[in-house]
């Protein structure tokens, strides 16, 4: 016999399974409702008919989120852990905005978005990418380190060689940092570029820097997912 706390705990049931998947369906469909929100003109009858299922659907996840602390085993441990915390903000945007006309709660709206984030629970390939992100956390902790110095000295050197022609452009080291952000990314905007000589060659030097910063990261990602996988098998 399947009990309440298998069906919303694990998966490897059919009752658990179906459970997960309803919860999914859910999200789904509420993302897509939150989505036609926004549409202009719509027929009053299809705002009804979106804020009663809105309602409908922040019921089940309510419901959700209760039984979980319910079938917990360290109930304050799920509450203040990562899924707890996103569970409860998954619902609270809901009971915040409810019968109140401040237009500034109307922010808390956005909170819906968490739950693109409640897949994670449901899953098996985003725990993988967890497990894989703890795995690689101080290679990338460490990267990280070294890219920003990397932005903050092209700001540096691309401000010195361009400021004296671009003054408007290149005011201080702190507008030039959006040139080396755009520039070590590889977006480049194009909104501002060096002119000079020895801007350009520095730019180049960036450029070939930045398509480093884009890769190292994904290789040691790769390198974690695969060494996850295997951890898992």
């Amino acid at each position: 016999m399947v009990s309440f706390k298998q069906i919303i705990e694990e998966n490897d049931t059919a009752f658990g399974k179906a459970f997960d998947l309803i919860i999914q369906l859910l999200i789904v469909l509420s993302l897509i409702s939150f989505s036609v929100e926004t549409l202009p003109n719509l027929e009053p009858e299809t705002r009804t008919f979106l804020h009663r299922f809105e309602i409908f659907t922040v019921m089940v996840f309510s419901i959700e989120y209760l039984s979980r602390i319910l079938v917990a085993s360290n109930r304050r441990a799920y509450i203040f852990s990562f899924f707890g915390i996103l569970d409860l903000l998954a619902i609270l945007p809901f009971y915040l905005s409810t019968g109140v006309d401040l237009r500034s709660l109307r922010l808390f709206r956005l909170l819906r978005l968490v739950r693109i984030l409640k897949f994670a629970r449901y899953s098996a390939a985003a725990k993988r990418f967890h497990r894989a992100f703890v795995l690689a956390k101080e290679e990338l902790v460490l990267f990280l380190f070294v890219t920003l110095i990397l932005i903050f000295l092209a700001g540096v050197g691309i401000y010195y060689f361009e400021n004296p022609v671009q003054p408007e452009s290149f005011t201080s080291i702190f507008h030039s940092l959006w040139w080396a952000i755009s520039t070590l990314t590889t977006v480049g905007y194009g909104d501002i570029y060096p002119v000079t000589v020895g801007g350009k060659l520095f730019t180049f030097g960036i450029l070939l820097i930045g398509l480093g910063i884009v890769a190292v990261p994904a290789g040691v990602l790769a390198s974690a997912l695969a060494k996850a996988r295997e951890m898992e098998n």
